[in-house]
């Protein structure tokens, strides 16, 4: 099945460049705060700071990003200290008369996010498979074709011929990068336009030290966890992480996982104070797997994503065992039957005598 076409409303007028469209919309704005989902990634946070740079240089208005949930993995908190990116917790915002939301990298409605109800929500610019709810929105702007919100907003910056300072460069190329680094890569024309232009502008040590951050000793504990208590059904691997350290790293582990040569599918449970953090990766064509975990999730909790990457949450009833092994369940039961496997026991990815072993040794 075909990827859907891409989604750009803009106010339903043609022939005008969307960057300028958007810029029009915000002349009587007295100023513009960024929000985008729960624990911003590199792209998220690029994304964000590319539209500031954009609004404060042919608008003048005051800008802001903000921060919705901690930052923890790595590398994130890397960009962040390395780029001096100011993030305001959303928690803590407050707003002016005429002040207004531009969301990117996400959409209202998902529940992946924290928007303040009584502010105008301007805007969305994103690149997600996953519907909001957009009727009430002036402008949208979502590509689902792009690899990475980044592009479309580098291509922006392209359209209104602004040459980000090194820092906005350096952002943008490492949230393009991330967003492309998955295999098999899910890019267009206009990602791999936005890499080229981008490059000789970003400091490329800076990505390489963003990108081989030092790791904590919890990553190690999680990662050993995560291998031990992953079952094979078929063409699925899920991983039960109970003790998982910061969110991020459930999207880690199955990055790791779907590279096993014997799986399609990879899924990572993990457990994060009252939720259970989801993560898919499929190695498939036309995977959906962002329908997929949504139609798995269903009541459970909120899940979305692109073609072969997902990710969802589902709220805990309770952090004691029981109750998270009755969540666990019912999700294994239902990721087999929308995988079309049949019920069956799980395989343990490594055996309960090679673990007795390695402890032995």
């Amino acid at each position: 099945m075909a990827r859907r076409s891409a989604v750009i409303p803009v106010n339903g007028r043609a022939g005008t460049r969307c960057s300028d469209r958007f810029l029009a919309g915000l002349v009587d704005a007295s100023a513009v705060t960024f929000v985008t989902h729960v624990h911003p990634d590199p792209d998220s946070l690029a994304s964000m700071m590319g539209l500031a740079f954009l609004v404060e240089s042919r608008l003048g208005k005051p800008t802001r990003l903000t921060r919705d949930g901690p930052i923890s993995r790595a590398e994130n908190v890397a960009m962040v200290d390395l780029l001096d990116i100011d993030l305001v917790p959303i928690e803590e915002a407050s707003f002016e008369k005429g002040e207004v939301l531009v969301m990117v990298d996400s959409q209202p409605g998902t529940g992946r996010h924290s928007v303040c109800p009584e502010v105008p929500l301007y805007a969305v610019i994103d690149h997600h498979d996953t519907p909001g709810e957009l009727a009430e929105v002036a402008f949208v702007d979502i590509r689902r074709t792009l690899g990475a919100t980044s592009s479309l907003v580098t291509s922006y910056l392209m359209e209104q011929t602004l040459s980000p300072p090194w820092r906005l460069a350096t952002a943008l190329l490492y949230g393009i990068e991330t967003e492309l680094a998955g295999y098999p890569r899910e890019a267009s024309s206009l990602d791999d336009g936005a890499l080229i232009w981008l490059y000789p502008l970003a400091d490329k040590d800076l990505v390489a030290r963003i990108r081989n951050a030092r790791l904590p000793q919890t990553y190690f504990g999680c990662f050993l966890q995560a291998l031990q208590s992953s079952f094979i059904y078929d063409r699925l691997i899920i991983s039960w992480v109970n003790e998982l350290p910061q969110p991020e790293l459930a999207a880690e582990v199955v990055d790791f996982l779907i590279r096993f040569e014997e799986v399609d599918w990879a899924v990572c449970a993990g457990v994060y104070q009252d939720q259970l953090i989801l993560s898919v990766r499929a190695a498939v064509e036309d995977a959906h797997a962002g329908a997929m975990l949504k139609q798995v999730v269903g009541s459970m909790g909120r899940a979305g994503g692109h073609d072969r990457r997902a990710g969802g949450t589902i709220p805990l009833p309770s952090t004691a065992a029981t109750a998270i092994e009755q969540v666990q369940g019912e999700l294994r039961r239902r990721l087999l039957k929308a995988l079309h496997i049949d019920e069956c026991r799980g395989q343990r990815l490594v055996s309960l005598r090679e673990m007795l072993q390695n402890l032995q040794t």
